[in-house]
């Protein structure tokens, strides 16, 4: 899948994030789907690479509490703004994630990036700020 609109930069955002949480499909396989292998990614000037990404799937996916996203609840991302311009794209939104213990994570994302030709994401730089459950 590569990216090539607004439209793309959207469903992507929508399908990693659902895939990486809840799919059982291998986090590697989703990664190479949507990045190109020696991507790079800055997560609030942390750098994440392919194996530390992976990692950090499981305990992921362990807390999620997947029946509360299948009945509907206020899971998920709300896009705000998407912007691809040639190979740069933008995007600002909000991921809401309710946790087994009952808690709901909810973090307003600021994401920039870098395509590669074949319209996988070559770089990410992301701001991310943690919001009140309330919100």
């Amino acid at each position: 899948m590569g990216i090539s609109s607004e439209r793309d930069l959207v469903d992507f955002l929508v399908a990693y994030t659902r895939d990486m949480a809840l799919s059982e499909e291998e986090p590697g396989v989703i990664l190479d789907r949507y990045f190109v292998p020696d991507f790079q990614y800055r997560n609030d000037g942390l750098v994440i690479d392919r194996q530390r990404m992976i990692e950090h799937v499981r305990p992921v996916r362990k807390n999620v509490d997947r029946a509360a996203m299948a009945a509907g609840d206020r899971s998920g991302i709300e896009i705000h703004e998407a912007l691809v311009r040639e190979d740069r794209i933008a995007a600002r939104w909000t991921l809401r994630t309710r946790l087994r213990k009952g808690r709901t994570f909810v973090a307003e994302v600021h994401m920039f990036g870098r395509l590669a030709p074949d319209g996988r994401i070559q770089r990410i730089d992301q701001l991310t700020r943690q919001l009140d459950e309330d919100r």
